[in-house]
């Protein structure tokens, strides 16, 4: 049939993005438009096979082959099928598995059954070379894609390269259409927006949160009520980052940790021992997103998870939060949940964490809870939820 399919390496794809922008093949170091660069594959593709596009397929590496806040923008784009394969990791490096072998039986069966007139593959691993040996026999043109390589060198199996019918390189030029070099993040590795949340000084027990306070202009810690007259610079945590259990038990007495750290534990202990049953009769009593959405709701909460959430843990958490806020039943729940800050209620909490959990957030990483997820999904549960106090003070 003339049609075109592309197969995407995304390990290949990004990485050699990666080297040739930022000189390192670290993905961490680019930021990527994934909607423009299917566009602009789609198209490129069109135009070079003389086809219409029936499909593109994403391979790409995952933990446990759980979907990414990227693969699930990705799998709701028109004509495109992410295909994923394990994300392990040896001897201190990351590694697909799975990836090739699903890369070559698409490959094949494609071919196999005259799906397509053209397959465009974006790869440079010399595993495919049976594929699209195979793919040729049964009459189907491909072509091979390079990402232009950072020392002008090839990056792809010269046994690719031969076979292929077509080659094109994807320079710098077109890369840079949809791919930059990310921006250096704010200190201590946290995006700018939850280092602005956490900024923030604590509120006096028993008063609404107003509007988190910024840093100040020299770069110090505002300061934290209650603790004026105390020198708490000898006992306070290194500013280093974010200061751990162990550290803020070695502070000897129930100081208010530093303004840097405030959402961390923020549910589970707060900043002395303490469970669900020191939560007063009212904070425990503030109900649940699930007690508040009715079965339409939930309908379409669900709808917009698959379509629209890509899953950053800001946004979860801010996902989260919306939808909470929107469905409570007036304002006091807020200005009870206001008493609590940094600390969210404990039920809420565990409900705010099951789902993130949709997502593959809070999974295992190097063997640790991912501890930072957890950081900025409450960042986000909060930034929303001041948001929300805002735009009810404005219009009382």
């Amino acid at each position: 049939m003339d049609r075109c399919v592309v197969l995407v390496d995304a390990g290949y794809l990004l990485g050699a993005a990666a080297s040739l922008l930022a000189g390192e093949p670290a993905r961490a170091r680019i930021t990527v438009d994934h909607a423009r660069l299917i566009q602009g594959l789609r198209e490129r593709a069109e135009a070079d096979t003389g086809c219409d596009l029936l499909r593109i397929y994403w391979f790409d590496g995952a933990p446990d082959r759980v979907p990414q806040p990227e693969h699930r923008r990705l799998r709701v784009m028109p004509r495109v099928t992410v295909r994923l394969g394990a994300l392990t990791r040896s001897d201190g490096r990351w590694a697909q598995k799975g990836v090739d072998a699903a890369m070559h039986a698409e490959l094949t069966e494609l071919a196999r059954n005259r799906a397509c007139a053209d397959i465009v593959l974006v790869t440079g691993d010399g595993d495919l070379l049976p594929g699209l040996m195979s793919a040729k026999e049964h009459g189907v043109a491909v072509h091979l894609w390079a990402v232009q390589a950072a020392d002008g060198d090839y990056n792809q199996s010269e046994d690719l390269v031969a076979e292929a019918d077509e080659r094109r390189v994807l320079d710098r030029a077109w890369i840079t259409r949809a791919v930059r070099v990310s921006e250096p993040r704010a200190e201590g590795g946290l995006a700018s927006d939850i280092a602005a949340i956490l900024a923030a000084p604590l509120p006096e027990k028993g008063k609404p949160t107003d509007q988190p306070a910024a840093p100040q202009a020299n770069g110090a810690t505002p300061a934290v009520p209650g603790c004026e007259d105390e020198d708490t610079t000898a006992a306070a945590p290194s500013a280093k980052g974010v200061p751990t259990p162990k550290d803020l038990a070695s502070l000897g007495r129930p100081l208010p940790p530093p303004a840097t750290a405030t959402l961390r534990w923020s549910s589970d202990r707060g900043w002395v021992e303490r469970g669900p049953s020191d939560e007063s009769a009212e904070t425990a009593a503030l109900p649940t997103l699930a007690q508040l959405t009715t079965a339409e709701q939930r309908w379409a909460d669900r709808e917009e998870d698959i379509t629209a959430v890509g899953g950053d843990p800001f946004e979860v958490g801010q996902v989260f939060a919306r939808r909470w806020t929107g469905r409570l039943p007036g304002e006091s729940p807020l200005r009870q949940l206001a008493t609590e800050y940094p600390r969210i209620p404990h039920r809420i909490d565990g409900e705010l964490l099951r789902y993130a959990a949709r997502f593959g957030l809070l999974a295992h990483k190097d063997d640790q809870i991912d501890e930072q997820d957890r950081y900025a999904i409450r960042a986000g549960f909060w930034r929303e939820v001041d948001t929300r106090s805002g735009a009810e003070r404005a219009s009382s």
